[in-house]
């Protein structure tokens, strides 16, 4: 078996809030908190959870976009580190979510397009040109877009100059963040049907993060469920929806208005996501949880593997029914 195309080990990004001048009082927010997953060759890898858990940094801390406080991102077997970042960024591309703000508003979309193959060395003069209108072609824009503005384009047509630009380098890993939250319906399921194919021309892997489960489920080929700042369960789409074993996932799905609920009704939590600069002892999602018993809230369970290529961390993953819990 290959070796992953992208490796997470342990990941941490914590950040320092408050105190004033004094430094007094300051709090540390644990906004990825021991993170691990991987990525295949040619794979999507879907990151769901609520907002707020730690999706977003945990993408720009991949991406070295804020430098990890401590564990490993193995990038094609390497071991990634500030001085590595420039071969990750040719390898590594994001697709962020509103293209409104993430293009320069001033620069023609061909120089947008353009930027990644001056910087790395790919292509310039009529070679950049020519590479550009293919990639324009590539997202379904056409040649004579290469000299507008980003504000003369409508926010799918945005969205495909990111898109185009995220592949100029040709990466074998993209990292889409939300990228379609901010489209109508009608205009996301063209991006989302663009992407994949685009991911089978190009054999192109993604982690694709969203807080839309139906999107993710038609995404992805397997799925990490983020809560918190760490990982409560991977599967596979189809294990994921069919059967999910963490009480937290259940609660997702049967929230969920396109997916059906978990068997016996839906899952209620208990409250809002704790604080993340003060998080539960024991179990993160203890304090939320209708089936958590006295070990929750003592024990930190791990991430393990609770059926084949079924990742829980919950100390009852195969026991309880949440549905049945008063």
């Amino acid at each position: 078996m290959s070796a992953p195309l992208l490796e997470v080990r342990g990941l941490v990004k914590h950040f320092q809030v408050g105190g004033g001048i004094t430094g007094s009082s300051r709090k540390v927010v644990r906004a990825v908190d021991g993170v691990s997953l991987t990525v295949d060759e040619g794979e999507t890898l879907g990151l769901v959870g609520e907002s707020g858990c730690g999706k977003s940094t945990l993408v720009r801390t991949i991406l070295f976009l804020e430098e990890p406080t401590s564990g490993e991102v193995v990038f094609r077997g390497e071991v990634l580190t500030p001085k590595l970042v420039r071969d990750l960024r040719r390898g590594a591309q994001i697709i962020f979510q509103d293209p409104y703000s993430s293009l320069p508003p001033r620069m023609k979309v061909g120089s947008i397009i353009g930027e990644p193959l001056t910087i790395h060395g790919i292509a310039k003069g009529s070679a950049q040109v020519e590479r550009v209108h293919e990639l324009l072609a590539d997202v379904g824009l056409k040649p004579t877009d290469a000299d507008k503005l980003p504000h003369q384009l409508s926010g799918g047509q945005r969205q495909r100059v990111s898109i185009a630009r995220a592949l100029a380098v040709r990466p074998s890993l993209v990292v889409a963040d939300e990228a379609v939250s901010s489209l109508d319906v009608s205009m996301q399921a063209q991006i989302l049907n663009l992407l994949k194919d685009l991911q089978e021309r190009y054999r192109l892997a993604y982690l694709f993060v969203s807080h839309d489960l139906g999107v993710v489920r038609y995404m992805s080929h397997r799925i990490a469920v983020m809560y918190l700042g760490s990982i409560v369960e991977t599967a596979s789409s189809r294990d994921l929806y069919e059967r999910p074993l963490h009480p937290y996932t259940q609660a997702l799905m049967s929230a969920a208005p396109s997916v059906h609920a978990p068997k016996g009704g839906r899952v209620k939590l208990i409250g809002e996501p704790p604080d993340p600069s003060n998080p539960p002892s024991g179990c993160r999602f203890h304090p939320r949880c209708p089936v958590a018993r006295p070990v929750c809230s003592t024990d930190r369970p791990a991430l393990v593997e609770w059926l084949d290529g079924r990742d829980a961390a919950c100390h009852f993953a195969l026991q309880t029914d949440p549905t049945s819990a008063a």
